[in-house]
């Protein structure tokens, strides 16, 4: 099996300062760089996601420094590929597939629980992918939004803890 660790839109906007800051980004952060240090470690590929918008002013206005990626995130990645996105599914007419490569396991991480993470989680275009998301990796607006979210998704089976980047059984 295949492991490939998605990191979704962890931005400079979702911080304070930033045109939407969530709940608890940096907490989140820390625990996505820890992470990216895991699954390159056990050999996973990593794929960052990055939201960028034609517009030229608001939320990841396109070159502005709220739609970077944030430094630790980069610097935890090394060379992983950021696939670039104007929608809330990663997978919507983006390159990500072609990263993927062999991958059998997609495990999301990454910012707005409500929106993107299970938007692609969800995605018809992921078709012959086992999708995980890790809910202590994720962040939302609120923490009541954050913990619905990841309720409708463990309804239908998608989450699992942090475990699953340490456990062997995943290899």
């Amino acid at each position: 099996m295949t492991r490939t660790l998605l990191v979704i839109d962890v931005q400079n906007d979702y911080f304070p300062g930033g045109e939407l800051p969530l709940w608890q980004p940096e907490e989140t952060e820390a625990r996505i760089v820890d992470a990216i240090h895991a699954a390159r470690a056990r050999g996973d590929k990593v794929v960052l996601v990055q939201h960028v918008s034609p517009e030229t002013e608001g939320l990841f206005a396109t070159g502005s420094t709220g739609a970077a990626i944030r430094p630790a995130i980069l610097a935890a990645a090394g060379d992983a590929p950021v696939v670039i996105k104007q929608h809330a599914d990663a997978f919507q007419e983006t390159d990500l597939k072609d990263h993927l490569g062999d991958t059998t396991e997609l495990l999301i991480t990454g910012m707005m629980t409500q929106n993107c993470v299970i938007f692609t989680a969800l995605s018809e275009l992921a078709g012959g992918l086992t999708i995980k998301v890790i809910g202590e990796l994720c962040a939302a607006p609120s923490e009541i939004v954050h913990l619905i979210a990841l309720n409708g998704l463990e309804s239908k089976g998608y989450v699992v803890g942090t475990e699953v980047l340490t456990d062997a059984k995943a290899a």
